[in-house]
C-alpha cells in the first residue's frame, strides 16, 4: 500500500521530502556539541583551545574544502555526492562518539567535509529539478530545515546526556542520517549509487565575463557579511545579555534561541517575498531587518527580544536569498558549483574568524559596543554586495 501512495505522489515532492531531511543533518552534527562540551571537557581533559578548534572544525571546513567540495560534486554528480555526504555524516557522527580526543576530533573533521560536499551540491540538484518558478520555494524549505535541524538538535542533545551520557546523545543525530538516507534512496533509487559527471561547458565559453566575475565577487561580499554577522551574533548574543542586562545564562541562551528559530520564518518568507519584491528590494529589507541587531542592542538592549526576532528572520531570509541568486545567476550545472564554491568558501572563512575577533574586540574595550560596530560594519557589507549583484538575478519564467 505506501508503495502504491508513494508511486501517485509528484517526484517533486518526494524529492523535496528529501531535500529537508537532508538538510536536517547540515547543521546540527555541530550545533550538537555545544551543549554538551563542558561534559566533553571534564571526560577528555580538553583545554579551552582545544574545545575552540572542536566547535570550529565545521566552519572551517565549509570555508577550505569548498574547492575540493564543489570537485567531488563535479565528479560523482549530485545523487552520488548526496550519498557520500550522509555516509560521511553517519560515519563521523559515530567516530566522533567512539573513542579519545583525537577520534572526537576526525570524526568532527569528517562531518565537516562531508557537509561542505551537500552545501554545495543540494543547491545545484534544486537548480536543475525544480522549474525556475518553484526553486525559490524549495530554497526556503531547504534553509528552513537548517534551522529547524539545529533547533531540535540543540533541545534534545543536553536531556540525552543526561540519561545517556555525551556519547550517546551525540551518536543519537546519526538517525536523522540514515532516515534522510532511506528517504534519499525513495527518491532517486540506484542514481544514488551511480556516478554520473557534470558535463563541462563549450571550453569557448567557459570564462566567466568581466561583469559576471564582479557579480560574483559582490555576491561573496554580501555573504561574507552575513556570515561574519551571523556567526558573531550566534557566538556572543549570550554573553553580551548577561553583561549588559544580567540575565542568567538560561535566559540569555532562550534568547540565542529565539534568534535561530525565527530564521525559519525568515527562510519560508523570502519565496513569497519575491512575488511582489525584486531581489535587491528583498535584499534591501533583510539589510534594514539585520541592521536592528547591531543598532537596537546598542541603543536599546532591553528590548533584546525584537532585535533577536527580527534578526533571526533577516538571517534566515538572507542566506535563502543567496542561495537563490546563485542558482539563478549560473548558465549552467558546472557554473553554478564553481560560483556556489567561491561564495561560500570565501564567505565562510570571514565568518570563522567572527567569534574570534568580535571576542579579542570585547577582551580590549572592555565594553561590546566596539563588537557591536564590527557587526554593523559587516551588516553593510552584507546591504552593499547584495544591492550590487541581486539587481542582475533574472525573474523565473
Amino acid at each position: 500500500m505506501s508503495a502504491n501512495v508513494l508511486a501517485k505522489l509528484p517526484r517533486s515532492w518526494i524529492l523535496l521530502a528529501a531535500i529537508g531531511l537532508i538538510a536536517l543533518n547540515m547543521r546540527g552534527p555541530f550545533i550538537a556539541v555545544a551543549p554538551v562540551v563542558g561534559e566533553i571537557q571534564s571526560d577528555l581533559g580538553f583545554t579551552a583551545v582545544e574545545l575552540g578548534f572542536l566547535t570550529g572544525i565545521p566552519v572551517l571546513c565549509f570555508a577550505l574544502a569548498a574547492p575540493l567540495a564543489a570537485l567531488t560534486g563535479r565528479r560523482l554528480g549530485p545523487e552520488a555526492a548526496i550519498t557520500l555526504t550522509l555516509l560521511g555524516v553517519l560515519a563521523g557522527v559515530l567516530v566522533r562518539s567512539s573513542g579519545d580526543g583525537a577520534l572526537v576530533m576526525i570524526g568532527t573533521v569528517m562531518i565537516g567535509l562531508a557537509i561542505t560536499i551537500g552545501n554545495i551540491v543540494v543547491p545545484l540538484i534544486i537548480r536543475r529539478d525544480f522549474a525556475p518558478a518553484r526553486q525559490g520555494t524549495a530554497m526556503g524549505i531547504y534553509t528552513a530545515a537548517l534551522n529547524i535541524g539545529s533547533f531540535l538538535t540543540s533541545m534534545v542533545t543536553a536531556p540525552l546526556a543526561e540519561l545517556f551520557g555525551w556519547r550517546l546523545a551525540l551518536a543519537a543525530g546519526g538517525l536523522f542520517a540514515v532516515a534522510a538516507g532511506a528517504a534519499w534512496l525513495v527518491a532517486v533509487g540506484r542514481r544514488a549509487f551511480i556516478p554520473e559527471a557534470i558535463a563541462l561547458p563549450d571550453p569557448a565559453q567557459a570564462a566567466l565575463p568581466p561583469a559576471s566575475r564582479w557579480i560574483t565577487v559582490a555576491l561573496t561580499a554580501g555573504f561574507a557579511g552575513q556570515a561574519f554577522s551571523y556567526y558573531g551574533v550566534t557566538a556572543w548574543l549570550p554573553s553580551l545579555l548577561a553583561d549588559e542586562l544580567g540575565m542568567a545564562p538560561s535566559a540569555a541562551g532562550a534568547a540565542s534561541s529565539l534568534f535561530q528559530i525565527l530564521a525559519i520564518a525568515g527562510a519560508l518568507g523570502i519565496p513569497f517575498a519575491a512575488r511582489y519584491a525584486s531581489p535587491r528590494n528583498a535584499g534591501l529589507g533583510l539589510g534594514l531587518l539585520w541592521l536592528t541587531v547591531p543598532l537596537g542592542l546598542m541603543l536599546a538592549p532591553q528590548l533584546w527580544w525584537l532585535w533577536s526576532s527580527l534578526g533571526g528572520i533577516a538571517q534566515g531570509g538572507g542566506i535563502t536569498l543567496i542561495f537563490i541568486a546563485i542558482i539563478r545567476l549560473a548558465r549552467d550545472q558546472a557554473s553554478a558549483g564553481r560560483m556556489s564554491a567561491v561564495v561560500q568558501g570565501a564567505g565562510y572563512s570571514v565568518g570563522a574568524l567572527a567569534p574570534t575577533l568580535l571576542g579579542a574586540a570585547h577582551g580590549a574595550s572592555g565594553t561590546w559596543t566596539v563588537p557591536l560596530l564590527l557587526i554593523l560594519g559587516s551588516v553593510t557589507t552584507f546591504i552593499v554586495g547584495t544591492a550590487l549583484s541581486l539587481r542582475h538575478v533574472p525573474s523565473p519564467r
